[in-house]
């Protein structure tokens, strides 16, 4: 097989939130903020709401950061939980405000955990960036100081493919201008990211965190790691 000779990364949940799936941040967010406790079903539903919604109506826009996304998914969530009764509406906004900025934060601490292994990673190998987006995920890179490490980045919003169709990847990997078995593709979900690249030839590395709560956390299989750290030692 030949050598790795360039990485393809994920972006959410692999790069901003240490391998975990953002719906348990979220979920974190309102277990321990002072927000009103919301049972585990209900919040499922709101957060399926919330994604669905902005997946099919432009809410997000290109100019828009992290922290404007958070502020509009958590607007269309609450939306969703004022109408059965378990936020007062009044109080909405204010809660809204303090999820995304918990969630701000939290993508800001991983994402500096994460600088090192981009910065190594970046001077040996060329790397492009393949994500589900809304559109704005340029401007979310500029915010977080991590545009210089992509020479192209391939946003289902704007190319209309969206994981876990693996032409999305094969773009990545004729961005490279290699051959699939070239070519790493770093992700946090095995059935978007790891499956599909496999699928077309390409190696992969999994960082497998905290998944959705209805997904089995018990797989294990080659190229697994626990943290995006790990691949400093392997590539």
């Amino acid at each position: 097989m030949s050598a790795v000779k360039g990485i393809i990364f994920d972006y959410g949940g692999t790069i901003d939130c240490c391998g975990d799936h953002w719906a348990v941040i979220l979920r974190e967010a309102y277990d321990t903020l002072p927000v009103p406790q919301i049972p585990l079903e209900d919040f499922i539903e709101a957060y399926v709401y919330a994604e669905r919604e902005m997946a099919r109506t432009l809410h997000v826009l290109p100019h828009h950061n992290f922290l404007d996304m958070l502020r509009i998914k958590t607007r269309l969530e609450l939306t969703v939980l004022v109408e059965k009764g378990l936020v007062h509406g009044a109080k909405a906004e204010e809660y809204g405000e303090k999820v995304a900025q918990y969630c701000y934060c939290h993508a800001a601490a991983c994402i500096d955990k994460a600088r090192p292994t981009l910065d190594y990673l970046h001077a040996r190998y060329p790397m492009v960036l393949v994500s589900n987006f809304y559109g704005n995920v340029e401007e979310v890179l500029r915010d977080f100081r991590l545009d210089h490490y992509f020479k192209t980045i391939v946003e289902s919003a704007v190319v209309g493919v969206r994981k876990p169709d693996p032409r999305i990847f094969t773009l990545g990997v004729e961005a490279l201008g290699m051959k699939p078995e070239e070519v790493l593709v770093v992700g946090d979900s095995l059935s978007k990211d790891i499956l599909p690249a496999e699928s077309i030839g390409c190696r992969t590395a999994w960082i497998k965190g905290r998944p959705w709560f209805r997904d089995s956390d018990d797989t294990v299989r080659p190229g697994t790691i626990a943290a995006l750290a790990e691949l400093e030692k392997l590539y």
